[in-house]
Order: C-alpha cells, then structure tokens, then sequence
C-alpha cells in the first residue's frame, strides 16, 4: 500500500499530529512507546519522499519527537534544521486566554523552553503592563504548564485537547505560509538551536524568524527576563536533555 507515499509526494509542509492521546494521570512522557514509532515512521517516509517539506511535529512528546524525526533525517542524509519544528503554539494560546481572563484584553505571551510540564516557561515579564503578585504569577505559571492536565480530566478517559490543539497547529501552519509568500514572521517554535550548547541542549522552544525556507534565525531569549524565569530556565534544562536523548536512543536503538 502505497498511500502514504501517494499522500507526502509533491508536499512542501507536512503536520503530525498523529498518535494517541492521553489519559487521566497520563504525562506526555508516558505516550512515548506509542507515539515515538509513529513518528518515526511517519519521518522515514517524509525523508523519503518529501525531504525538502517543512514538517511540524505535534505528537507527543515533542520534547522527544522532534530529536526522533531529526535523528531520521540524519540517517537519510537529508537533515536540514530549518524545516523541522515542534509546534508549542498551544502553550502560547493557553497563555494568552489565561491572561486575557485576568486583564480583559488578550495579548501575546512568549512561551519558551519545550512542551510538558515545567519545561514550558512563560514569559509574563514581556507582557507590557502586566502586573502580578508572586503568588498570581506562580499560579498563572503552573495552570499553563498543566493547563493541558485540566483538560484530560474534564474529558475523563475521552482524550486530550483536540479543539485548542487544532488550532495552534493550524496557526503555526499558517505562520509558515505566510513566511513562503515573503511575509516576514515571528514565532515560537521547539527548534534546533546552539542556545544551550554549552549546556549540551541541542533543542528549545523559542523565538524563531521564519522564511520561504523554514527557521531564518533563531533569536535569544529577551535580555530582561526576570530572575524566576531565568531559575525556570534553569529547571527546564536537565529536563529537556533526558527527553532529548530518549529520542535519540530510540533511533538509535529502532
């Protein structure tokens, strides 16, 4: 059957959101077993027949599939770094919601680092005028790392967030559309970057200047985060090098 192939051919941007969902009391790490064979194949064939398209990696966990699609890539000779990304667009939305409920207008919120649980950082420093107590800030800061949490428990067992998924995706699609008609974009995406390496980080989620051929620059996280940021940053690290190289293995190993 050669319907994938038949799909992929002649594709310049392919979105994976493909595998299964979580569960109550679930984390993203624990869809790995699944969802990392399904990416994995889902790369092979992409590197196969569509190495040149711009592929937007959405299964969890992206923290480790985007290194499992890269690593695929490699093994094909075929890698190029500016046109694979995790989408965390869904983190920025949460965000975004949930300081709009407090402030009344709803505006941009950078969110970096990666995608699960204390390696998703937001950034209410950037946010122009918006002022929170320690505590507001600390809670505002745990409902959108597990912002995603609420959501599987409401739907009790039904699955994950679909809706609000759905449309990062297709937000961060767009971005990269526009970005191949000449406009130029702002975005966060989980990308490979030399912003950690001498932390031995080869992937973070930040802000990333897009083009017709993918990732233009990766930029710095901003000058003045504040210093419970940076202590998140900190924290996000060792996190997101075990997830990194548990996709590294996996293809290693598969």
């Amino acid at each position: 059957d050669d319907g994938l192939k038949k799909a992929l051919t002649g594709a310049e941007l392919v979105v994976i959101p493909a595998g299964v969902p979580r569960k109550p009391g679930m984390t993203r790490d624990d869809l790995f077993n699944t969802n990392a064979g399904i990416v994995r194949d889902l790369a092979k064939a992409c590197a196969e027949t569509c190495p040149e398209a711009k592929l937007l990696i959405i299964s969890n966990p992206v923290n480790s599939t985007v290194p499992i699609a890269t690593e695929v890539f490699k093994k094909a000779n075929v890698y190029d770094a500016k046109r694979i990304f995790g989408v965390t667009s869904l983190d920025l939305v949460r965000a975004s919601r949930f300081v709009g409920e407090k402030t009344g207008s709803v505006g941009e919120v950078p969110v970096v680092g990666g995608h699960a649980g204390v390696t998703i950082i937001p950034l209410f420093s950037q946010v122009p005028d918006l002022q929170l107590s320690d505590a507001e800030r600390d809670a505002l800061t745990h409902r959108v790392q597990f912002g995603g949490d609420e959501v599987v428990k409401a739907k009790d067992g039904a699955g994950s967030a679909t809706l609000s998924m759905a449309y990062a995706g297709a937000r961060f699609a767009d971005s990269l559309l526009r970005a191949a008609a000449g406009e130029d974009v702002l975005e966060w995406a989980f990308v490979r970057t030399d912003l950690f390496k001498k932390e031995g980080l080869e992937f973070f989620s930040t802000y990333v200047k897009l083009d017709k051929n993918g990732v233009k620059e990766v930029l710095p996280l901003p000058s003045n985060i504040s210093a419970y940021e940076q202590e998140l940053v900190q924290k996000a690290i060792p996190e997101l090098k075990k997830s990194e190289a548990k996709g590294v293995s996996f293809v290693a190993g598969n």
